[in-house]
This record gives structure tokens, C-alpha cells and sequence, in this order.
């Protein structure tokens, strides 16, 4: 079962206060936006019984909340930017064990370098954890085996942190 989010239509006075002076500007033009940082605070949550036909939920209040002027909406947008760059990495290893990213990762990226980085780390730490969770399910395994597979997760990790470059 999936656990479903759920907003609270109450918002906490500091976020109220902030989005104020808001409300009036996206009610004169309709389909507007407004990019912000948020906070959520776990309000409630709804455990179904093991036998209803429900999915879990939990429902967030906004907090707190702060608008960026024009002048910071850039480096807001940027840091947005990182964060799904980083969420999202994916990609691939080759036959030398080398962590390549997929070719939409590199577009998000955009040429960064800092980012390429990032991204190449944020991708391979998921594909060795899912090695790992994928070992770990296997009850048959042999002490012989497991230590196969340790071996195999260090030089996956060696190789990721130690580019071609440094070796």
C-alpha cells in the first residue's frame, strides 16, 4: 500500500503573515504563480485497519513559508534546480565498473561541474544500495558468498569515488 500526503487547508500564522501580501497580485491574474520555500508539519495520520480496503495517510500543515523578492527568485529557482538534479540522478555502469549518468541526468545538469559530480555520487550510492537490499533478500546466501558480494559492493564504491583519473 502506497501512504498518501494530504494537505490541511489551515496554514500557521508565520506562513499566513508571509503569504499576505500575495494573495491580492494572484487573484488580479489568473493561472499566476509564485515560487516560495515551505515547511509542512506532520498534523495527523490516518492508519487504516489491516483488513480495510484504505491506504495509510498523513497530513502536513504549512508552517512556515518565505516568498523570494524578483531579485532572489534566481538563486531560489537554482537551489530548486540542485535539489531535483540530485533527486532524480540516474544512470549506469559500464564494463570497467565505471558510473556513467544517463544522458537526461547530464541535461539537467546543464554543465556544471559540482553538479555532474553530485549527480554521478547521488546515482551510483542508489545503485549500490539497491546491490546491497538485493543481497540482503537472498536467505540462501554462504559465508563464502556474502563475502563475494561484500568484495563486489567495496571495489563498486572504490570505483565510484576513485574516477579513472585518480586511479
Amino acid at each position: 500500500m502506497t501512504t498518501t500526503l494530504k494537505f490541511d487547508s489551515k496554514v500557521g500564522a508565520s506562513a499566513a503573515n508571509a503569504l499576505e501580501p500575495h494573495i491580492r497580485p494572484l487573484y488580479d491574474r489568473p493561472g499566476a504563480s509564485i515560487l516560495a520555500i515551505c515547511e509542512f508539519r506532520h498534523v495527523e495520520r490516518t492508519q487504516p485497519a489491516p483488513d480495510a480496503d484504505k491506504d495509510p495517510s498523513v497530513k502536513v500543515r504549512m508552517t512556515s513559508i518565505e516568498v523570494p523578492n524578483r531579485d532572489q527568485e534566481g538563486a531560489i529557482r537554482e537551489a530548486a534546480r540542485a535539489l531535483y538534479v540530485q533527486r532524480t540522478a540516474a544512470g549506469t555502469l559500464d564494463d570497467d565498473g565505471i558510473f556513467q549518468l544517463s544522458d537526461t541526468s547530464l541535461k539537467n545538469i546543464g554543465g556544471l561541474l559540482h553538479g555532474i559530480e553530485a549527480a554521478r555520487l547521488r546515482a551510483g550510492l542508489k545503485h549500490w544500495v539497491g546491490y546491497i537490499a538485493r543481497v540482503n533478500a537472498n536467505p540462501h546466501l554462504t559465508i563464502s558468498e556474502i563475502k563475494h558480494e561484500l568484495d563486489a559492493v567495496s571495489q563498486g564504491l572504490d570505483a565510484l569515488l576513485n574516477t579513472e583519473e585518480e586511479h
